[in-house]
């Protein structure tokens, strides 16, 4: 019965294995699996038949895939693995005395030792070495890059954006500079290890089933004079004792617009402070103490703007304007409210924080009570940024990262979202005079000349280009620099106009103090792949040929990172113009090259053999897939047919960037490697859904354009990645040569393999952003394995490790507590789109 078991399990596998390599085989795949699968039945049919010979193909069949195994894949672990663990199994089983004595003559079975001969010989040979080179794989790295900086020089003393104390954390980059580099030193890689937990505080709010499905905890918090701010996904304000963890005030914006099909997201990765010294006032700005007038609800602000905005259903606006032109359409008119000449600003909003939120407002608060500041925006302390928006839909607009302050402005750009209709509101960005709240410039790229306020009766371009993620300043040249989305849909561009193919996917540099355009610099030509530009700029003064140079440094989602000049815009490193992949639906085009950087972590090109699974089976399954979608390497064009894209639009990097040492030079970062596929489905008609679900959010769907898009990651029928891991690394490279300085693999599958909650360290993705610190540590919370980590800056090496109560999608900050000891804060409140845990904790790390 043993004999006839494992004989009609190896018959079983081998049947698979032919028909799926076959299949393979037909799309222009391998054919080895063809002969894997014909071997397999061949061994079964005579171990059936007590053919002894068949124990020993098996053998030569275990040693033939481990010959191609490697081959394909080298002595790497995670990829031999599903070529070959099976078959090992399996093999073993068939080396048992009990399958040795079945395959003997019934005569001679009684009494018989086993019954091992030549062809038992071959397998356990075969057995031996395919141990042998498991072994050896397990501890091998081959992804790994090692690497050590040694002593490297302070590269340039001046850096931009001075002026914040060494212990604190005045902006979402530490400074409006965006390094994300603290100067404290009293934790280093000698005593990182000891770091334990010093508070913990539950902001209460948490996501729940009404919400979007990514509301996400973003917040980087900010620390000033032993406070610290922080926002929850609902933008509510918290300012805690930094040294303690005790909650000093909350101000909660009564977010009162309940999610609807149009509401993508629910976050905020940070508020804004500015401080003022009475002597500094403008002259129609006095000092005053009462209450201020309470800040407008969504309600009010919503309904002023879209008295004459109707919906249809699925909230999408059905009086707007779809066509391409430049202009914003005219519809609707909205008034934007009078801003007094004279404004009273009581003294505790001489230190004040600039509140962004999802229901479309800027609010302006004292920071030492959290009340609101009268004066600013008619008197209430809010602006609508609903004002002038055309295609007014709930949901569909909101200030989801810090603005910038200036000395005298405030700057705010938003989240346009994506892909739901190319009737959208326009991604604008603004500047309100720091005070008063009067709108003093607003850049429109689909109108970029114009920079002048608009007229009250007058409306933005829909559906304009939009800037969702954090932007930089320079005060010295007074320039903002804006990392630039697309316009929906990302995946179809077909009827884009001039000033859109200019600004999408960009780097751009405003004036300050008017709104101009000084340069601009595209990451990628015609995006169809939603690589918008997603990362705040890290500012960063470097030596280079002996000069000091103004640099800008631009990580994207397509893994190029990009260095200029932050004056003119001109590439530090060279920057190269390759051919791209031509083929399109109908009524697009593709750019014919693309930008490539010197210093790049854009992936190798996937191959077949990149296909990955648990099993063999589901590896097979991927190689299928591989085949039968279109894939030119990089940049390949979004067909009706269906094609890979990778990295996919989740990004080599997102909105949590890298963090930059001026002291150095270097880049660190987390680089991660998902595949996605899109699949561009035609639309019968403009309004009706394609590839959602009536009463779902709206993703994709893109009405009034020709085509919706299926759009999702790569993975097999298990839910689990098509491509072999790692999909997740740490990294650091030279920001003067472009040399990538070392790279190693991060993170565990514990918070991803389910119950089993194994261990394994296969390298994970992650989002949310490191700092680095002049103690030569780095901190990365943004694993999806619910871990904060702590690096050696020199080598990359992984030097501490603590676990959190949820997922830790956000960046860090450090900074020195009243007690002089130095802080590490982490988040963890989980993303609602990775699917990691929810909570609500912000935790203090010190040394004892």
């Amino acid at each position: 019965m043993y004999r006839i078991i494992i004989s009609l399990l190896v018959f079983l596998v081998g049947l698979i294995v032919t028909a799926g390599g076959i299949w393979l085989a037909a799309v222009g795949g391998s054919w080895f699996y063809v002969l894997l699968g014909l071997l397999l039945l061949g061994a079964s049919v005579l171990t059936w038949r007590r053919n002894r010979f068949g124990i020993g193909l098996y053998g030569v069949t275990l040693l033939l895939t481990l010959v191609w195994s490697i081959g394909e894949a080298g002595f790497d672990w995670w990829a031999l693995a599903p070529r070959g663990a099976l078959l090992a199994v399996l093999g073993v089983l068939m080396l048992l005395p009990w399958m040795v004595r079945a395959m003997r003559p019934e005569s001679g079975r009684e009494g018989a030792r086993g019954g091992y001969e030549l062809n038992s010989g071959i397998l356990a040979l075969s057995l031996v070495i395919a141990g042998g080179v498991a072994l050896y794989s397990a501890f091998s790295n081959p992804h790994d890059t090692p690497g050590n900086l040694g002593e490297r020089v302070t590269v340039a003393a001046d850096q931009p954006d001075a002026g914040v104390p060494d212990g604190e954390w005045w902006a979402y980059g530490r400074t409006n500079a965006g390094q994300r580099y603290s100067p404290l030193a009293q934790i280093t890689p000698e005593n990182v290890g000891a770091l334990e937990v010093a508070w913990t505080y539950r902001t209460g709010e948490t996501r729940s089933g009404v919400d979007p499905e990514e509301t996400t905890y973003e917040v980087t918090p900010l620390v000033i004079d032993d406070t610290m701010y922080i926002c929850t996904p609902f933008s509510t304000v918290i300012a805690l004792d930094a040294t303690t963890g005790e909650e000093k005030w909350r101000f909660d914006p009564q977010l009162k617009q309940p999610p609807t099909a149009t509401t993508q997201h629910m976050t905020c990765r940070g508020v804004s402070y500015h401080r003022a010294e009475a002597g500094d006032l403008p002259d129609n700005v006095t000092l005053a103490t009462g209450d201020a007038a309470p800040a407008s609800s969504p309600d009010e602000l919503v309904a002023s703007s879209a008295a004459e905005a109707t919906t249809d259903a699925a909230g999408v606006p059905q009086n707007v304007v779809t066509g391409g032109a430049e202009a914003g359409a005219p519809n609707p008119v909205v008034t934007r409210k009078d801003v007094p000449e004279d404004v009273t600003l009581p003294g505790q909003c001489l230190e004040r924080l600039f509140v962004p939120t999802s229901d479309g407002r800027l609010i302006t608060i004292s920071a030492q009570t959290g009340e609101i500041c009268p004066g600013f925006g008619g008197g209430n302390g809010t602006i609508n940024l609903w004002a002038n928006m055309p295609n007014i839909t709930p949901g569909s607009f909101y200030a989801t990262s810090p603005p910038i302050v200036t000395e005298s402005l405030v700057i705010v750009n938003g989240a346009v979202n994506d892909n739901a209709s190319v009737a959208s509101p326009s991604g604008v960005i603004r500047a309100y005079d720091l005070y008063t709240g009067e709108l003093v410039w607003n850049f429109d790229s689909k109108n970029p000349d114009a920079t002048m306020p608009i007229a009250n009766d007058e409306a933005y371009s829909h559906n304009a280009p939009n800037s969702w993620s954090v932007a930089s300043y320079d005060p010295d040249l007074d320039l903002i620099y804006l990392p630039m989305g697309n316009e929906s849909p990302d995946q179809y561009g077909g009827g884009r106009g001039e000033n859109t193919e200019r600004f999408s996917s960009s780097i751009l540099a405003l004036d300050a103090s008017s709104g101009r355009v000084v340069w601009d610099f595209q990451t990628v030509h015609h995006d169809l792949w939603d690589y918008d530009v997603p990362a705040q700029p890290n500012l960063i003064n470097l030596e280079i040929g002996g000069e000091a140079v103004p640099a800008l440094v631009a990580p994207t989602k397509q893994g190029e990172v990009f260095v200029l000049n932050r004056e003119t815009g001109e590439p530090v490193l060279p920057v190269s113009e390759q051919p791209a992949p031509q083929t399109t639906v109908e009524g697009d085009h593709a750019a014919p090259t693309q930008p490539h950087s010197a210093l790049s972590f854009m992936p190798p090109v996937l191959r077949e053999a990149d296909m990955w699974g648990t099993t063999l089976f589901d590896q097979l399954y991927c190689r299928i897939r591989f085949r039968q979608l279109d894939y030119e390497g990089p940049f390949t064009p979004p067909t009706e047919r269906g094609t890979l894209v990778y990295p996919g639009n989740f990004g080599t990097f997102n909105w949590g960037g890298v963090a930059v040492d001026p002291e150095r030079g270097i880049l660190f970062g987390m680089p991660v490697y998902l595949a996605f596929t899109v699949t561009m489905e035609k639309r019968a008609d403009e309004m009706s859904r394609v590839v959602t679900q009536e009463g779902d959010p709206i993703f994709n769907e893109n009405f009034g354009a020709p085509y919706a898009a299926m759009i999702g990651p790569f993975t097999s029928p298990l839910g689990l990645p098509c491509q072999q891991p790692p999909w997740g690394y740490v990294a650091a490279a030279d920001l003067t040569s472009g040399d990538i300085l070392y790279r190693h693999v991060n993170g565990t599958v514990r918070d991803l393999s389910g119950r089993l909650a194994l261990p394994f360290e296969m390298g994970v993705p992650g989002i949310g952003g490191p700092i680095m610190t002049a103690g030569g540590v780095a901190f990365l919370s943004g694993t999806l394995d619910d871990y904060v980590r702590g690096y050696d800056v020199n080598s990359g090496e992984e030097l501490w490790r603590a676990r959190l109560p949820a997922g830790g999608q956000a960046t860090p900050s450090t900074y020195e507590g009243a007690d002089g000891r130095q802080y590490l804060v982490v988040v963890a409140g989980g993303h609602g789109s990775t699917g990691t845990r929810p909570g609500d904790s912000i935790i203090a790390y010190a040394l004892p």
